[in-house]
């Protein structure tokens, strides 16, 4: 199949490419048909699957010519970062990439030789992290061709280098094909580095000091689940001699040193999908522009973790290792969910509510039950959709209104009608697609409680009713009704094309949602556990359907009507007497006073300040235990 290396390979030379012209229309329009492109043989990939059958391909037995190049582009990528720590005075950090890459490199070149295994494994579970990675990243590739001329015509204290930011999304893009598409462990930690420094230089984009810390926090926490990872690889060959990610999983309950093995690579997910302690470099991707954040926290960098506990779940179920990982993605969930209450800054909200989604798709992993995964497939395609739909909003929102406090958004849907909108079915799409508040969560809790994971059901329950309350106050904000003016939207061709069918995805997929489970997640479950599952009847799922569809138009129908109705306002008592205007009032003292209608964020008590460090420090003393028990007991 050409378009296997076609995909990993591609983005890689236009990657080249976007360096080098430095003539930002012909970038633009290369960027543009190149986008295209991979969505258009990501469509040629699924198309040669079905036509197979949807059964497992199994591709490239020898590699050892690819093996070395691999290699050589590994030392590289050492080479670069260890430049970079020294230039920056983190020479610490080097050693995260030095001693896994030189371990790797002596596996390589003078190791035992291990089994001759397919090194490309193409499965459902492959395929939908293709899709999501080649549309969604490429959909945020168009989006980022307008938004950056605005960043940059907005921000003049920053250089403009566009030619490298675009290098590194395309970069980015190629690494992740080659990451869900892989199923050598060696081929993987390539992937896992290259995922890591792209987001690393992303988010130093702006070179200020904030951005430079942030970018190196984020680095040496996914090296140091890279280090995890090599060491699990070092294990693996040593003891197996098989480095095939799906023999390893189907081998795992029947061998120590693999028990071992499949710990250390959840711990490497965790870092990856920024759960709890490693929660803050996601916080830290903040100051990078809108596209990579985006990118980093919907399509591709957090989502490769979570793909790693997918792929691990089976072989997770009933063990501490499962156990180590539900509690962290429960505590994470219920943890990320309370710091979101407290955040007014949109791009933060987010971001929060990423890392606690995240947590519990890492939950649903570590349960291990078919039913469990079934819910965190759901959600991760839907956070997937969504969450990129939120993130250029947002960014477009900011340009527009040159703010983005949720305190600022008030009638947000009648100022700014368009994006608004767009806003509106994103936020309904993550707080109840897919049923976000009802099935999935179901589902993971019905799993949890056959289990009598207790601890868990009860962070899923507290965790669902905070994701309740922070989302509740900003869809409020979004369609209260409000007496200013209209906002001049600026919002580029290309920035509405991207949302508006990031828009039109999110509402199909709540269309379709039964027959997506039915004809694709059921299927893929049996691929990967041997049992087909049916969480719910059709019946149920379509009734559903209809009650999410009423939450999309109500609104929406209101909005229309409300445009067109006429009505004779008169003013309101304010404890005082009215200015006129319904927003001002002279009060008993005869001091004029202003009405102020805020939501409360409870940052005393939930603030990010107040409960980061004690969960990071807990969250970090439970994997330090667990992995110890786990990994000694193993071993010994």
């Amino acid at each position: 199949m050409f378009v296997v290396p076609f995909l990993i390979c591609f983005p890689v030379l236009v990657s080249v490419l976007m360096f080098c012209i430095r003539v930002n229309k012909v970038r633009n329009a290369i960027a543009y048909i190149s986008a295209i492109i991979i969505m258009g043989a990501v469509g040629v990939l699924v198309a040669q699957w079905i036509i197979g059958g949807q059964q497992p391909i199994k591709l490239y037995y020898d590699t050892h010519i690819v093996d070395l190049i691999m290699l050589g582009a590994e030392l590289l990528l050492m080479v670069i970062v260890t430049v970079l720590c020294f230039k920056y005075k983190r020479y610490w950090i080097s050693l995260l990439t030095i001693l896994p890459t030189l371990l790797l490199a002596w596996l390589e070149l003078f190791g035992p030789k291990t089994a001759e295994t397919n090194h490309i494994y193409i499965d459902h579970l492959a395929i939908l992290m293709c899709i999501i990675v080649g549309v969604i990243g490429s959909l945020i590739i168009i989006y980022a061709v307008g938004y950056m001329h605005g960043y940059h015509h907005h921000h003049l204290e920053f250089q403009d280098r566009r030619y490298y930011f675009f290098m590194l999304l395309f970069l980015f893009l190629g690494a992740m094909f080659g990451f869900v598409l892989s199923s050598s462990l060696s081929w993987i930690d390539l992937f896992w580095e290259m995922t890591s420094i792209c987001s690393f230089l992303l988010i130093g984009y702006t070179k200020t000091d904030e951005a430079i810390e942030n970018s190196f926090r984020a680095l040496w926490m996914n090296l140091l689940g890279g280090a995890a990872l090599a060491v699990a690889i070092f294990v693996i060959t040593m003891t197996f001699g098989n480095l095939n990610l799906q023999d390893i999983v189907a081998n795992g309950p029947y061998y120590n040193s693999l028990t071992a093995a499949i710990a250390l690579i959840a711990f490497a997910a965790l870092t990856k999908a920024a759960q709890l302690p490693f929660s803050k470099w996601l916080m830290g991707a903040m100051v990078a522009p809108t596209p990579s954040s985006a990118l980093l926290h919907s399509a591709t960098m957090v989502k490769a973790g979570i793909y790693i506990l997918f792929r691990l779940s089976p072989a997770m179920a009933e063990t501490m290792t499962g156990s180590m990982v539900a509690f962290i993605g429960g505590f994470t969930f219920l943890a990320a969910s309370l710091m979101a209450i407290a955040q007014s800054d949109g791009k933060k909200v987010l971001a929060l509510s990423t890392v606690s989604n995240l947590g519990l798709m890492t939950a649903c992993a570590g349960v291990g039950q078919a039913e469990t995964l079934w819910a965190g497939i759901f959600l991760m395609i839907f956070h997937a959709v969504s969450k990129s739909l939120l993130f250029q909003n947002i960014g477009a929102t900011e340009n527009a209104m040159h703010s983005r406090d949720v305190e600022d958004m008030h009638g947000l849907i009648y100022r700014l009608p368009r994006l608004g909108q767009f806003m509106f079915i994103g936020i309904v799409g993550m707080f109840l697609a897919p049923f976000g508040m009802l099935i999935s969560k179901w589902a993971a809790l019905r799993a949890s409680v056959d289990e009598r994971n207790i601890l868990l059901v009860i962070l899923l329950c507290f965790g669902s009713a905070t994701t309740l309350f922070y989302w509740t106050k900003w869809l409020n904000k979004l369609i209260a009704s409000t007496e200013e003016k209209p906002i001049k939207d600026i919002t580029k061709r290309n920035e509405m094309i991207s949302l508006a069918i990031h828009a039109a995805l999110m509402v199909a997929l709540c269309v379709l949602f039964p027959l997506l489970s039915r004809i694709y997640v059921e299927p893929l479950l049996a691929e990967m556990f041997g049992t087909a599952v049916a969480v719910l009847p059709q019946s149920v799922l379509y009734i559903l359907v209809i009650i999410i569809m009423v939450v999309f138009l109500v609104p929406l129908i209101a909005y229309q009507y409300m445009k067109r109705i006429r009505t004779n306002e008169k003013p309101s008592y304010m404890n005082g007497v009215n200015e006129g205007d319904n927003k001002s009032f002279t009060d008993s003292f005869g001091k004029p006073k202003e009405l102020v209608l805020s939501n409360w964020y409870f940052k005393n008590y939930f603030g990010q300040r107040k409960l980061m460090f004690p969960c990071s420090i807990l969250a970090a003393a439970v994997i330090l235990v667990m992995l110890s028990v786990i990994v000694g007991g193993a071993l010994l």
